[in-house]
């Protein structure tokens, strides 16, 4: 995380505030883009006796990140949607994010539908929402097409969730860890990033693809926007070469 940190650094210093999980948007926008089978859903057959499953790509990106937020005096979990990803830059994502982190956010008009689906009898309720899932051209309005997660704001190192997308991306804390940089061991700033995935869209071969892009976009970080130099490249002594193995990596 050296250049992501350097870079909210400056920003800072010029009046701007950009959250990590914006730039974690931005990175997974243009994972997705370049993985268009991991930006997809097993949509169900229907009639189920006349159309099988199937799996269907989107043409967006569009995150659902999950917020923490009182409804109705009640603690909701809210899926705040942040379409566009593709393209959108750093500047109009964190717009976005700011505008849900609000203390009305509940009462904004993109969460009217949980509004009333809170207000419905259950099983009528569950029976709706089901319902607009069923078409995958209506689904990425409504459910996203990657879910995001991040707990990076308690002591949260790692954890991993399942968000009902394809991909599911999980971010911990930013903590300076021991790294060798030139033969020596030094501090540096490192977030463990965790995927999960739907294993009948995507399989872990392409799974591991997709985080290693994650991680190779997150450590490189470049919006084409003016940053101070991080220094020392951390990977350049200590990146491990081999395969990757798991689905979780730490990003310096």
């Amino acid at each position: 995380m050296t250049r992501v940190q350097a870079h909210r650094a400056a920003a800072r210093d010029n009046g701007r505030r950009y959250s990590v999980v914006s730039y974690l948007l931005y990175a997974a926008g243009r994972v997705l883009d370049r993985h268009p089978e991991a930006n997809a859903v097993m949509a169900p057959g229907w009639p189920a006796l006349l159309r099988r499953p199937r799996i269907v790509r989107f043409d967006g990106v569009t995150a659902k990140v999950a917020l923490d937020r009182p409804v109705e005096g009640e603690r909701t979990v809210l899926s705040a949607l942040v379409p566009g990803l593709e393209a959108a830059n750093l500047r109009e994502i964190q717009q976005r994010i700011d505008r849900y982190r609000g203390e009305q956010a509940a009462e904004l008009p993109e969460f009217k539908g949980v509004r009333m689906l809170g207000r419905l009898p259950v099983p009528l309720g569950r029976a709706a929402f089901a319902a607009a899932l069923r078409d995958p051209h209506r689904r990425a309005g409504v459910f996203g097409t990657v879910s995001v997660s991040s707990l990076g704001h308690g002591t949260v190192d790692g954890f991993h969730s399942a968000g009902g997308t394809a991909v599911t991306l999980c971010a911990g804390r930013v903590v300076d860890r021991a790294v060798v940089r030139d033969g020596a061991v030094v501090p540096a700033p490192m977030m463990r990033l965790g995927l999960t995935f739907d294993h009948r869209v995507i399989d872990g071969a392409t799974a591991a693809d997709v985080l290693s892009d994650l991680h190779h976009t997150m450590e490189t970080f470049d919006d084409g926007t003016w940053a101070p130099d991080p220094g020392p490249d951390p990977r350049r002594t200590d990146r491990d070469l081999r395969p990757l193995g798991g689905l979780e990596q730490g990003t310096r």
